[in-house]
């Protein structure tokens, strides 16, 4: 499905969503700069922005070729702090042509690093304090305002782009996973499951009740490989560009995961969802992929 809608959704959830304007705190100022791709990763696959919406934060600054690969040094500002801590990322083995029998498109995975949880308000204050972003929507409002909350109302370009500061002030190679790296990760280690954890979600997992914000990330019970709140609390940007919902229309960036807001909070690690790339809603966010050795046989 390539577009996010879901037919338990309420009134209540069609209002919390925003493209680009209101919610407390959002300040419409102009992004300092627009990341172009998606990550440090991979150079080569890099992407363009997409076709300009009457509602796009505008660019100042766009890196060329030669800037991408040229290899990034150590941020001289944040990387300092003490108090700096990449987040916290864990091994998602190698995918054998056999083990991914459950994705759509069966392929060869290598293996990777995904982080625990959704990134968290914690884990994105160092990205606004250097600069490199207004704060998003939401950011300003006591009900999401706890450290341990996943940081949402981020756009497609700001998930990048803090993939990039990452590669700046941790080092290593970050960038957001495509959506069959996800569903791998997701589905930990079982074919085809129901939800992350198998057939059912394990009690206690998702809060009953209406909510206001999203719950604390972390709070849950880990997949087969070890991951929290994945495929539920909030949708996470993915790296793959999606074709649009109809003719002419805008750019889509694929996203996956469940959505605190929603009646149904949990989806199937198959499930499928995209936004264009500069919307902002109060239920996405993103968690990061870290590249490494663990591609070895």
């Amino acid at each position: 499905m390539n577009t996010h809608t879901n037919v338990c959704e309420t009134h209540a959830d069609r209002v919390h969503k925003v493209y680009a304007r209101a919610g407390p705190g959002f300040r419409e100022t102009a992004h300092p700069a627009k990341f172009v791709g998606d990550g440090c990763a991979d150079p080569t696959r890099a992407t363009t922005a997409g076709q300009n919406s009457t509602r796009r934060i505008p660019s100042t600054a766009r890196m060329d070729d030669e800037d991408r690969d040229r290899p990034r040094e150590v941020s001289p500002g944040y990387s300092q702090r003490d108090s700096f801590s990449p987040p916290r990322c864990l091994v998602v083995p190698i995918a054998s042509t056999g083990a991914a029998t459950g994705l759509r498109e069966p392929a060869r995975l290598r293996g990777f690093r995904l982080g625990q949880t959704p990134i968290t308000r914690a884990e994105y204050s160092g990205f606004l304090a250097d600069g490199r972003a207004p704060a998003p929507p939401w950011w300003d409002d006591p009900r999401f305002a706890r450290a341990a909350q996943p940081v949402v109302g981020v756009t497609w370009h700001e998930a990048a782009g803090y993939c990039r500061w990452l590669c700046e002030v941790a080092g290593g190679r970050w960038r957001l996973p495509s959506g069959a790296e996800w569903e791998h990760a997701a589905r930990g280690g079982l074919e085809s499951p129901r939800t992350a954890w198998g057939e059912t979600v394990p009690d206690g997992e998702i809060p009953a009740g209406p909510l206001d914000a999203p719950w604390d990330a972390g709070r849950g019970t880990p997949n087969g490989y070890g991951l929290l709140d994945i495929g539920t609390l909030v949708h996470e940007w993915c790296l793959d560009p999606v074709e649009p919902s109809r003719p002419g229309g805008p750019e889509r960036r694929a996203s996956r995961g469940g959505s605190w807001r929603h009646a149904i909070r949990w989806t199937a690690p198959s499930a499928r969802s995209s936004l264009p790339p500069d919307y902002r809603y109060s239920d996405y966010g993103f968690r990061v992929l870290l590249e490494g050795d663990e591609d070895k046989d």
